[in-house]
């Protein structure tokens, strides 16, 4: 486990934010190879990691994402996302598409359970939370892995 990203998940979770490591670093710990790298989702705002972290980049224009930079490591923290919700116009005010329906901008945010619906694979919708040291599995990514199947 790296070093640098318990030290984001426990910042994060000692001000009061929810956090997570999530995707294939978890995969990698339950099959015991050693993850190339450490995604972070929280339900901090990109401002809210930034004013936590003096090492931070904020980057993205479709998704915001936070750069927490230790020397060559980079831990990526990402807020959870959520759904679209349109108005009556069609429009959103925190997503943005183009006139041919290409996404711009997709800062919605949202849950963790609207955030693992919106992964690709089942085994990226796994979470280790540090506050209990717990694994939620939203889509089958244990079974996934056990089955060696990928969906």
């Amino acid at each position: 486990m790296s070093e640098n990203a318990l030290k984001v998940l426990y910042r994060l979770h000692n001000s009061g934010y929810q956090a997570y490591l999530v995707g294939g670093c978890v995969r990698d710990v339950l099959l015991g190879k050693e993850p190339k790298d450490f995604d972070v989702t929280t339900d901090a705002t990109p401002e809210q990691i930034k004013g936590l972290f003096r090492n931070c980049r904020l980057i993205g224009r479709r998704f915001r994402l936070a750069h927490i930079v230790f020397g060559r490591e980079v831990i990526e923290v990402a807020t959870f996302r959520g759904h679209h919700e349109n108005n009556d116009e069609g429009d959103s005010k925190d997503s943005k598409q183009s006139d041919d329906g290409q996404l711009m901008r997709d800062n919605v945010f949202g849950s963790i359970e609207e955030d693992a619906e919106r992964r690709d694979f089942t085994i990226n919708a796994m979470y280790y939370n540090i506050a209990d040291y717990s694994i939620s599995d939203f889509a089958g990514g244990m079974e996934a892995i056990k089955n060696k199947k990928l969906h």
